[in-house]
C-alpha cells in the first residue's frame, strides 16, 4: 500500500528573495565537470527574452539588498549577478539586462564569467568599459581546475588585470586560491583536468577551497573525488536539514524558462518568477507539486520516500553528500514523471 506523508499545511510559503543571479541561459563555452546547473555548449541556447527580463527585473525591483558597503559596491551574497552559462556568449543581450536593471535601481550587479571572451586587451576593456557605461557595478571571475579545462590561463589573467583597471575594488576573483596557485606554476594556457591532477598534490586539491557535491560533480567526478570524500548509504544524511537552506532568500536564482530555483538547487522551481510578487502572496500546493512538498515536509528523507515509492533503487556504493542523494533522486523521478517542479527538464539530461 502507498504510504503518503501528511502534509502539514497545503500551501507553503517561498522565500522573498534579497539577492541572486539571473541566468541568461544555460548554454556555455564550457562544460565543467563540477557545474552546479549542469550548463554545456550542447544546450539550446534559449536566451532570454527581452520581455522576460523586462518582468522579472521589474519585480526583483526593491527587494534585492545591495552589498553592505553601498549599492554602487559589490558582495557575493548580494546585489543581483548576471550569469548563465556564459552570459559573455550574447554580449548584446547581456548589456540590456544590466542596462534594465539599471533603469530599476537594482544595487549592487556584477556579471560572473569565465573570460573565454577576453583575448586581447583592447577588445576585453571595450567589453567592460561598455558594460560599467550601461550601469554593471562589478565582476565575478570564475577561477579552477574544471575552467580550465576550456579557458587558456592567460585570458583568466588578462580579465582580472583589465577588471581591476575598469572596476577598481569591485572584483571578486572565485576561486583566489586556485588563481594562486595557476600562476605560481606559470600556467598560460589550457590545461586537461587528468594532467592538472599531475601538478597536484593528492591532499591538495580541495584545501581551503569551496566545493559543492551537487550537480554534475557527483557523476562526472565521482573517481575522483572517491579519494578525497567517504560514500554512504542515504539514511547517513537524513539527519542533516535541507529545507533552512533551501528556503533562504540569498543567492537564489532565475532562469532565462522563467524558472525561480531555490539557492544552489539546479532542477528545481519554486514557480514563475515572471510573477513573481503572486508566486510571493500566494505561496506554492503540496499536493500539486508533491516533491516539493515531500521536501519541505519531510526534508531529505521525506524525498527519498517519494522516490522509494515510485521504484528508486538506493546507489550501493553510496553517496557523498545530502545534495548527491537530492539530485540523484530527482534525475530518477525526472524520467518517470513529468513533475512541474523538476525544471528545467534539460537539466537532468546534461548532467552526465
Amino acid at each position: 500500500m502507498r504510504s503518503v506523508i501528511l502534509f502539514k499545511t497545503m500551501i507553503r510559503r517561498v522565500p522573498k528573495p534579497v539577492s541572486g543571479g539571473l541566468i541568461l541561459s544555460y548554454k556555455c563555452s564550457a562544460a565543467c565537470r563540477h557545474c552546479i546547473y549542469a550548463c554545456s555548449q550542447t544546450w539550446d541556447a534559449n536566451w532570454i527574452s527581452q520581455e522576460d527580463l523586462e518582468r522579472i527585473l521589474s519585480q526583483l525591483s526593491g527587494k534585492i539588498l545591495s552589498s553592505p558597503h553601498g549599492p554602487r559596491t559589490i558582495s557575493l551574497n548580494y546585489g543581483l549577478h548576471f550569469t548563465g552559462g556564459e552570459p559573455f556568449l550574447n554580449f548584446e543581450l547581456l548589456c540590456k539586462a544590466v542596462e534594465i536593471a539599471d533603469r530599476f535601481s537594482i544595487p549592487s550587479t556584477f556579471v560572473e564569467t569565465n573570460c573565454f571572451w577576453a583575448v586581447d586587451d583592447a577588445s576585453a576593456k571595450e567589453k567592460l568599459r561598455l558594460l560599467k557605461k550601461k550601469g554593471l557595478r562589478g565582476i565575478m571571475i570564475s577561477v579552477n581546475p574544471f575552467y580550465l579545462e576550456y579557458v587558456p590561463f592567460d585570458r583568466t589573467e588578462r580579465a582580472v588585470r583589465t577588471s581591476l583597471d575598469i572596476f577598481g575594488n569591485n572584483v571578486m576573483v572565485y576561486q583566489m586560491e586556485y588563481y594562486k596557485r595557476f600562476r605560481g606554476w606559470g600556467i598560460k594556457g589550457r590545461v586537461p583536468f587528468e594532467d592538472y591532477m599531475k601538478l597536484e598534490k593528492q591532499e591538495d586539491f580541495l584545501r581551503n577551497v569551496e566545493f559543492f557535491l551537487t550537480g554534475r560533480a557527483p557523476y562526472r567526478l565521482r573517481d575522483t573525488l572517491r579519494q578525497y570524500i567517504p560514500e554512504y548509504r542515504a539514511e547517513k544524511f537524513f539527519k542533516e536539514p535541507c529545507v533552512p537552506s533551501f528556503l533562504r532568500p540569498l543567492h537564489n536564482h532565475f532562469d532565462n524558462f522563467g524558472n525561480y530555483i531555490p539557492g544552489f538547487c539546479g532542477g528545481i522551481s519554486f514557480g514563475d518568477c515572471r510573477k513573481l510578487d503572486s508566486l510571493l502572496e500566494e505561496g506554492i500546493g503540496m499536493e500539486q507539486y508533491p516533491v516539493l512538498g515531500y521536501l519541505m515536509e519531510g526534508d531529505l528523507q521525506g524525498l527519498f520516500t517519494l522516490a522509494q515509492e515510485m521504484g528508486y533503487g538506493e546507489i550501493q556504493d553510496g553517496y557523498f553528500s545530502k545534495c548527491h542523494v537530492c539530485m540523484d533522486i530527482r534525475k530518477y523521478l525526472s524520467q518517470k514523471k513529468d513533475y512541474k517542479e523538476l525544471r528545467p527538464q534539460e537539466f537532468y539530461q546534461h548532467l552526465e
